[in-house]
């Protein structure tokens, strides 16, 4: 099948117990069996005494997986012949964070601080060896010169670990083991057990300090062994933090084992077309002439009940053997339960479209189990953390041998519902009156919270963000109130749509047309990953089928279509924006924003409170506005990218039309360029102490920013070079630049403070390309920064027409500054001297 290349993202995740297992999980006491193998006395590295004599009647033993026994304060895996070299998965998590500060998003009681691939493997004297496992390098070909056997040869695995083995035992149905003490290495600091030194450096983790650690639990379940610690470290200094103190910090750590299953799933190849997190390893198979990159996807195991596969075939839909549950953690708010749960199980409609019925559900944590453990690596949980971070993230643990998720912990941070309540005033209060006030009835913020938990929950299905999805909409359809309400306003939950800004009060939509919610493309993802086909063994046979289901499907509905995050010069995926059109999209968001400034010193008021909120949401306006203009910009200069598959036709990459790049500059030269007064409140301002010069600047100087960097002008060139359609040129863009920037030049008006900052930053960017540099760019895309290049414009033709741009724009000073007077004329003399200053190669600030 098709595998085209993707980002490859490592959340990773473990086994779950159904409901009706759950009930059998708890660690089982047992009695001591007398070992039926004959026992050694002596060995060259120690004594293995008898069973009896190690494990004695005053042991404490739980069984699972395999036995734990603890005597007083050590500890002993006693290891069955059968799990020797099997793959164990060990996932670690913090139980208890340690107070103080801490860096976003990471340190909080919930959170994944390492994950490994292990197995215990017999070595030489009596001793048990624990090895590190990668599949990074795979090669499927086991024949006597297969390259599986120099893949093997040349990827020998670290042995991390090695234990002598203190007693033989072994049972009456001719069970054997090997029983090993582990509390000298659980006690020292490693990787496998505790952080990872990422995680341990971010946190300003130091070292151990051995005399105020200790474990805690060591118990036993069916799938998986606990291991419960409390560590003590040196405190270092917190990523991007000064350090404030030398105190120790102490936290609670849990240790999951958990046994993969012995036959891997079957993997299902990524595709470029469905959005899905991968799993991605170095193929010595796919390509008889070489290597390949080969990337599988990441989802749960589901299948049909043995009994009920002819039905699934005919295309009944089943029950699976294990359905996907979700605990919510006890900590939750009671109030906000019924909506966490209800936004896990609005899924079960997309896993329907696989064949499935009752594939997802979401419970409540059970109450009065002593047994169960929000840590423990077969509970799926949505974590509630008491956080300031208003931000939710759905990351999950899979086998990295097929991409199964095992498990899942969705991170909810208290502080989320502050910002779903910013968003929606400010995107959704010119429609809706409930949104007109600070704090929210909780039917509303319910539905909130029920909107972003199935967003995080579509990450931990597998699912990767398609920003792409809106894009596919027609704006006009966006203030149709029939049409919107029965199809939302973004065919994905997975996209960053947030709300219907473009919907307008005159059209009255109500709240189904107004949020996001599960749609077209996120059944059809459902469709694609989950879907059991048996009739194919492989995955290879699989992809011959699924390629030609994503054409077909992609042909009938056009809605269905994916667009990468990463993707950052197609203006089509693109986070926070509306529609099939950015520029109409925004004028109409801008609307909105210019009926909710007035009205905002009402809706922020609270009793007794001072204008802190005012102040607040006044800066969410900046924000909007700000996201506004980042949509548009990225038409400039825009390629389209289609992923496609050599039996689809038309190009894969493509430009955006000559038309849609003119309409952009009109935009942003009536919005931006020309001084945006309507955002500038002055009693708002002189309330919350708001600099509108400062946030006019912050808006052209994004737009400018973006606009001038050598990455624009650059793609316009190259676009030049194809005649097959009319071009937007780099010379036209220019020309088009200095008229929106630089009209008084020609008006001979005065030019004001803000037209004054933005010219000398047009100046400062101008300027940058002759200066031999290759410049990373950062700005927020999605839920993080997302970088690219601005190429070194000294190597193009870049600098060569930047040049000729401002020789000329000199004639059009020296022709104005005659006619100009008062601090416009010494502004434009400024602009002079920078400009024969940079142009000549000196610093182009006067006086230098």
């Amino acid at each position: 099948m098709l595998k085209f290349k993707i980002v490859i993202l490592a959340f990773l995740g473990l086994p779950f117990a159904s409901i009706a297992q759950r009930t059998s999980s708890k660690p089982v006491i047992s009695t001591i069996v007398a070992p039926v193998q004959q026992v050694k006395k002596e060995d060259s590295l120690g004594a293995v005494k008898p069973y009896k004599q190690v494990i004695t009647e005053k042991t404490k033993t739980t069984s699972g997986m395999f036995k734990v026994h603890q005597i007083g304060q050590r500890y002993y895996f006693e290891i069955p012949d059968s799990i020797l070299n099997r793959d164990l998965l060990v996932v670690n998590r913090i139980s208890k964070s340690a107070a103080g500060p801490r860096p976003q998003m990471i340190g909080y009681a919930g959170d994944e601080i390492a994950e490994n691939v292990i197995n215990f493997a017999k070595g030489p004297n009596e001793r048990i060896f624990l090895k590190l496992i990668s599949f990074n390098e795979r090669s499927a070909d086991t024949t006597g010169n297969g390259m599986y056997r120099s893949v093997i040869n040349s990827n020998l695995r670290p042995i991390v670990a090695s234990f002598a083995v203190k007693a033989f035992g072994g049972d009456s149905s001719g069970v054997k083991t090997s029983v090993i003490d582990v509390t000298d290495y659980l006690n020292t600091e490693n990787e496998i057990f505790y952080f990872n030194v990422g995680i341990k450096t971010l946190l300003g983790v130091g070292a151990l300090q051995p005399d105020k650690s200790y474990i805690t639990s060591v118990n036993a379940y069916p799938l998986n062994v606990e291991v419960r610690t409390v560590r003590t470290y040196s405190r270092g200094a917190i990523a991007g933090q000064p350090q404030l103190s030398t105190l120790p910090v102490t936290y609670e750590l849990n240790s999951s084992i958990v046994m993969l299953p012995k036959v891997p799933m079957k993997a299902r190849f990524a595709d470029g077309r469905v959005g899905y997190f991968g799993q991605g390893y170095i193929d010595f198979d796919a390509d008889p002439q070489g290597v390949k990159q080969s990337v599988m996807m990441v989802r749960w195991r589901l299948e049909p009940k043995n009994e009920d596969i002819e039905k699934y075939k005919q295309g009944e839909l089943v029950e699976p053997k294990k359905p996907i549950v979700y605990y919510i953690d006890p900590a939750t708010p009671k109030k906000w339960v019924p909506y966490l749960i209800a936004g896990v199980n609005d899924w079960q409609k997309a896993f329907e479209r696989a064949g499935f019925k009752n594939a997802i559900i979401a419970l409540p944590a059970p109450t009065g189990d002593s047994t169960w453990n929000m840590d423990d690596a077969r509970h799926n949980v949505i974590v509630y953390k008491p956080s300031s971070i208003a931000n939710a993230s759905g990351p999950n643990v899979h086998d990295p041998r097929s991409g199964e998720i095992i498990e899942s912990h969705i991170n909810w941070y208290h502080n989320i519902m502050q910002l779903v309540r910013n968003w929606y005033m400010v995107q959704a209060g010119a429609t809706d009156p409930k949104a007109r006030k600070m704090k929210f009835d909780d039917q509303l913020m319910g539905q909130l919270i029920r909107f972003v938990s199935s967003h995080e929950v579509g990450h931990t299905l597998g699912l990767l963000h398609n920003f792409g999805a809106s894009s596919t909409v027609p704006v006009e359809k966006l203030r149709n109130k029939v049409w919107v309400e029965a199809n939302g306003h973004t065919p994905s939950i997975m996209d960053y749509a947030r709300f219907n800004y473009v919907a307008q009060p005159e059209d009255n939509i109500g709240e189904k047309g107004l949020f996001p919610r599960i749609g077209d493309y996120d059944k059809w993802a459902i469709q694609f990953g989950y879907q059991w086909m048996p009739q194919f063994k492989t995955a290879e046979e699989e992809g011959v089928f699924l390629n030609k289901q994503i054409i077909d499907s992609l042909g009938k509905n056009k809605r269905l279509y994916f667009g990468n995050e990463q993707e950052y010069t197609d203006p089509r995926s693109q986070s926070e924006d509306l529609g099939d059109n950015a520029m109409l999209a925004s004028t109409y968001g801008i609307k909105n924003l210019k009926r909710i400034i007035p009205q905002l010193r009402t809706w922020t008021a609270e009793p007794g409170e001072g204008y802190g909120n005012l102040k607040a949401i006044y800066q969410e306006v900046f924000k909007q506005f700000q996201t506004y203009l980042g949509h548009v910009t990225r038409n400039i200069g825009g390629i389209y990218v289609t992923p496609k598959s050599i039996e689809q036709e038309g190009p894969v990459f493509e430009n955006v039309s000559y038309s849609k790049q003119k309409e952009a500059m009109r935009f942003l030269t009536d919005n931006v360029f020309i001084t945006p007064n309507w955002i500038l409140d002055q009693d708002i301002m002189s309330r919350t102490g708001t600099n509108g010069v400062m946030w006019i600047n912050v808006f052209q100087s994004q737009v400018l920013n973006r606009l001038q960097g050598s990455d624009i002008l650059g793609k316009l060139l190259v676009a030049e070079t194809n005649k097959t359609w009319k071009n937007y040129t780099a010379s036209e863009f220019l020309s088009d630049l200095k008229a929106g920037v630089w009209g008084e030049l020609f008006t001979h008006q005065p030019i004001d403070i803000y037209r004054r900052n933005l010219q000398k930053t047009y100046i400062l960017n101008a300027l940058k390309a002759f200066v031999a540099t290759t410049e990373i760019v950062v700005t927020a895309q999605g839920s993080g920064p997302l970088a690219y290049a601005n190429p070194d414009p000294t190597r193009t033709d870049v600098s060569s027409m930047v040049r000729a741009h401002l020789i000329e724009l000199k004639k059009d000073i020296l022709k104005a500054i005659p006619l100009s007077k008062g601090i416009t004329k010494a502004h434009l003399q400024d602009i002079l001297v920078r400009i024969n200053n940079g142009i000549a190669g000196k610093d182009s600030l006067p006086g230098k």
